[in-house]
């Protein structure tokens, strides 16, 4: 189940994390950073921390609460949102002016963020944590569906002739 201000804490403590440089934190970064401490923390505690709900996009899986957040995060004074220039892109940055807690996380999922922080923001540039991000369920998706996190159990793997006669049969008795 979705937790709006459980989500609107971890995007502060994310951005202040890097707040030492936020140059290290654009948008797509973070939004893989989310993406990642939810899906992993899905994987082994048995469920996200945020319980946001991610859809397919360009460079990857995106919360679909982000911007409403951000822009509230903003007009409470708790971040500055301002767009640079990146190698002659435009890239968003948030500096944060005031400071985060992270008591609304139990330490496995304090520890999950903090890996997903580091692992984003310190051994990926965007470009190279977007690539990473477009994996055989991204792929699959359209633009603008939502990937559950459920399907990071999901195998790629071939459909062999046997399964595919299996499906036509079945659909064939369905009268479909």
């Amino acid at each position: 189940m979705y937790d709006a201000r459980k989500f609107k804490q971890l995007v502060h403590y994310v951005c202040s994390r890097r707040s030492d440089n936020p140059s290290s934190l654009g948008a797509v970064k973070l939004n893989k950073t989310l993406w990642l401490s939810d899906l992993a923390s899905f994987y082994t505690l048995g469920h996200p921390i945020t319980g946001a709900r991610y859809v397919k996009r360009q460079f990857g899986p995106v919360p679909t609460p982000i911007l409403p957040t951000l822009r509230e995060l903003e007009s409470e004074g708790v971040l500055t949102i301002t767009e640079a220039d990146h190698y002659g892109k435009r890239k968003t940055e948030y500096v944060v002016n005031l400071p985060a807690t992270d008591e609304f996380l139990s330490p496995e999922e304090r520890g999950i963020v903090e890996r997903m922080i580091r692992f984003v923001c310190e051994e990926h540039t965007a470009a190279s944590i977007s690539e990473a991000s477009h994996d055989h369920i991204w792929k699959a998706a359209e633009d603008g569906e939502e990937i559950p996190l459920f399907t990071v159990f999901a195998q790629p793997g071939k459909i062999t002739e046997e399964e595919r006669e299996w499906a036509r049969m079945t659909l064939e008795a369905e009268g479909l």
